[in-house]
C-alpha cells in the first residue's frame, strides 16, 4: 500500500478542499450535518472564506486524496484556548489503516502551532466507531451534548445527538494530560 502523507492546505488550494469535502458528503452523508447538494451549490467565495477561517489537512496516497480533517482556531467554540477538530473523513477503502490517526496527529500539531491548549471534537453518540477511535487517540468524553440533524440521508433529515470530546494539547508530543 502507498505511504500516506498528510499536508496542510494553503488558502489558495480551496478547490482541493472543496472536491474532497463534497466527496466526503456524498460517500458518508450520515456522518455530517451538511448535505452534498447543499454545499455543491456554494459559490467559490464561500469555499475561499472557509479556507480563511480554519486549517484544512489532506491525507494523500500518491496522487490520490484519501482523507481530510479541519482545525478551527476558536471561531466555533467558546472555550478559552480551545479549537475545534471537525469534518474528519477517510475514504471507505482506507478506514482502519491508520489514515485517520495520521490526520489527527497532524491536526494536533497544527493546534499546538496555533497556540491552542485543547481541541474539541463533536462526535455522534450513535457512531461507535468514531467514539472508539477518538477515545483511543486520547480524546475524553464530556457531559456536553447537542442535537444533530443529518441532512440528505434517504431523502429525509434524521435527528441524532453529538457529544463533545476534548483532547489536551501540551508540550508532550501528543500524549494526553489529565483533564
Amino acid at each position: 500500500m502507498t505511504e500516506i502523507r498528510v499536508r496542510l492546505l494553503g488558502e489558495d488550494e480551496w478547490p482541493a478542499y472543496r472536491d474532497v469535502r463534497l466527496r466526503a458528503l456524498r460517500e458518508s452523508p450520515e456522518a455530517f450535518v451538511a448535505s452534498a447538494d447543499e454545499e455543491a451549490a456554494f459559490d467559490d467565495t464561500v469555499w475561499q472564506q472557509r479556507m480563511e477561517r480554519s486549517r484544512r489537512l489532506l491525507a494523500e496516497a500518491g496522487e490520490d486524496v484519501v482523507g481530510v480533517v479541519s482545525v478551527g482556531t476558536g471561531h466555533r467554540t467558546n472555550i478559552p484556548g480551545a479549537g475545534e477538530l471537525f469534518g474528519l473523513w477517510v475514504e471507505a477503502a482506507r478506514r482502519g489503516t491508520g489514515v485517520a490517526r495520521k490526520l489527527m496527529e497532524e491536526a494536533a500539531k497544527v493546534g499546538r502551532d496555533e497556540g491552542l491548549r485543547q481541541l474539541v471534537y463533536w462526535v455522534g453518540t450513535d457512531n461507535g466507531r468514531a467514539v472508539a477511535f477518538a477515545s483511543s487517540f486520547g480524546f475524553r468524553p464530556t457531559d456536553d451534548r447537542r442535537p444533530m440533524r443529518i441532512r440528505g440521508v434517504d431523502d429525509e433529515d434524521a435527528e441524532s445527538e453529538e457529544m463533545m470530546m476534548v483532547y489536551p494539547l501540551g508540550d508532550h508530543g501528543g500524549v494526553p494530560t489529565s483533564l
